[in-house]
């Protein structure tokens, strides 16, 4: 297992708090939660969708470690754009790699996290954004 300071970088600590930016707030349709067996760890996602399913906007609230809110960070990031299938297939090929199953998906910034892959502890918290924003898409209103 690697060290904990492998895991905590100052990269994964800066994105952790660049969450911040992406508020959840009450004008988003879409409603999602995910949380982590293995922590605790809890997501709410709130977004809104375009005219051909993508998602043009999106809100987060986190309850998760500095590793869960960096991974939500990476889907902030760059979720805008995507659809539900673009989603799944992302959280399935992250799935994939925690489990040492395949290589580090196509999702960009994924690099900063990559040291979580060695904290099974973490995986369920890694995967959060993904899982609530497939709960919203399946039109889940699970806050609350």
């Amino acid at each position: 297992m690697a060290s904990v300071a492998a895991l905590y970088t100052p990269e994964v600590l800066g994105l952790a708090t660049s969450l911040a930016q992406w508020p959840l707030g009450t004008d988003l349709p879409l409603l999602g939660r995910a949380r982590s067996a293995s922590c605790g760890s809890v997501i709410d996602i709130g977004l809104a969708l375009d005219g051909e399913g993508r998602i043009a906007a999106l809100g987060l609230a986190a309850q998760a470690c500095a590793v869960g809110q960096a991974a939500a960070a990476l889907f902030a990031t760059h979720a805008t754009g995507r659809n539900a299938q673009d989603i799944a297939a992302a959280e399935a090929a992250l799935a994939r790699w925690l489990a040492g199953e395949a290589p580090l998906p196509d999702w960009p910034g994924l690099a900063a996290i990559a040291a979580a892959q060695g904290y099974p502890g973490r995986h369920g918290a890694v995967l959060l954004a993904w899982r609530a924003a497939l709960a919203a898409l399946s039109g889940a209103r699970a806050i609350g």
